[in-house]
């Protein structure tokens, strides 16, 4: 049991989630993530990581002529409901976290992550594991929607955090990732939208000065 919600709710609201993704988000995607993946997507190259994967949703922007995809996604209802949408061959399903990738370090040429960090419990140990397993030099794509600039849309977000994380699978609306980023790797590219709540970062894996 999880903060008085026990596993059959947990179970219960990810069957939920998955159902309805999709369908929550299709304004989002039509009016601007889509154009966003394909812009970022089709730079990736060489083996990919793809973490929390979800519903798909970023399959059908990998060039299946210069990637291979290694996608991990803890929720059993979300990989049943991208398999029904039918993975290519060159896109294979881990049922994983990113807390911990099966995978020896550097294995993979690009990592990927698309409104993911929101609801990771522990994001620096997620960074740390990405550091790990991506190569030196190795290029990772982020889409995020972030902590706001602005006061007043901060406190915003704070109030209305603790009731959404129930909602969306844990998600925070007010979590500073893109400071994150900067922390663990090199920005390459950064930019803000939607008065800087939502960025779209390239970054490199290569040392910091801290």
């Amino acid at each position: 049991m999880i903060n008085g919600i026990n596993d059959k709710d947990v179970i219960n609201m990810g069957k939920i989630m998955a159902s309805v993704y999709d369908i929550v988000m299709y304004p989002f995607e039509k009016l601007f993530l889509t154009q966003k993946r394909r812009l970022l997507l089709k730079q990736a190259s060489g083996h990919v990581l793809d973490i929390g994967s979800g519903t798909g949703v970023n399959f059908p922007f990998f060039n299946p002529e210069t990637t291979t995809v290694y996608a991990i996604e803890p929720d059993q209802a979300m990989r049943e409901k991208a398999n029904q949408k039918s993975v290519p061959d060159y896109i294979h399903i881990e049922a994983t976290g990113a807390e911990a990738i099966p995978v020896p370090d550097d294995t993979f040429d690009t990592v990927v992550s698309t409104l993911v960090f929101c609801s990771i419990d522990k994001p620096e140990q997620v960074f740390n594991e990405i550091k790990r397993v991506l190569k030196p030099g190795g290029q990772l794509y982020f889409i995020e929607h972030i902590r706001a600039t602005s006061p007043s849309i901060q406190s915003i977000q704070d109030t209305l955090t603790p009731m959404w994380k129930q909602v969306a699978d844990g998600c925070h609306l007010n979590r500073p990732t893109d400071q994150l980023i900067e922390q663990h790797f090199t920005i390459i590219k950064k930019a803000y939208y939607f008065k800087k709540i939502v960025t779209v970062i390239i970054a490199e894996n290569t040392e910091i000065d801290t």
